[in-house]
């Protein structure tokens, strides 16, 4: 496929036309395996705006990294978008619940409590911008939004912190 999206960004229209086709199918069941049955309906939904998205975000694309990759980002997002949306819970059925509560907590404690000191040794409102973005899930717009910034100066401030933090914990330093 990464052929045929290069074919395509330099004016093949019949490429384009076959890309589009091929992500069709591609992209059906990759939805269809994750939406629960009650929501099976929604995988074509899901297929047309992740075409769509595609379409209009296609400038984006890198030519020298993976198609495949850029591919499931952007289907991911419009999955995740789409839960949202359809404010889908997941449900566990009571006779299921025994692994629930039986988990233990003190790991996600012990994990939550170390990213803190990690996150604490940055600048608070980078720390705080990775924590919205890579932790709880929030897009780049929120996070920027609540900060009171724009998205490519919220996008370097993450980058620029997680790329202290990558220095810093790799060499070895506490």
């Amino acid at each position: 496929m990464r052929g045929l999206m290069i074919a395509a960004l330099d004016g093949d229209a019949a490429a384009y036309r076959t890309l589009l086709a091929e992500l069709s199918r591609h992209l059906r069941p990759y939805f269809t395996r994750r939406l629960t049955p009650a929501f099976a309906a929604h995988a074509e939904d899901l297929v047309q705006e992740t075409l769509l998205a595609i379409h209009t975000r296609r400038m984006t694309y890198d030519r020298t990294r993976p198609f495949t990759a850029w591919l499931h980002a952007v289907a991911h997002h419009k999955f995740v978008d789409h839960v949202r949306r359809q404010s889908i819970r997941l449900t566990v059925p009571l006779e299921d619940d025994a692994p629930i509560f039986a988990h233990d907590d003190s790991a996600d404690a012990l994990a939550k409590r170390d990213l803190n000191v990690v996150l604490d040794t940055i600048p608070a409102r980078t720390g705080d911008l990775i924590r919205r973005t890579k932790i709880d899930g929030a897009s780049i717009a929120e996070a920027a939004a609540a900060h009171g910034m724009t998205e490519t100066a919220a996008k370097v401030s993450i980058h620029r912190g997680l790329k202290a933090l990558a220095t810093r914990f790799a060499g070895g330093q506490k």
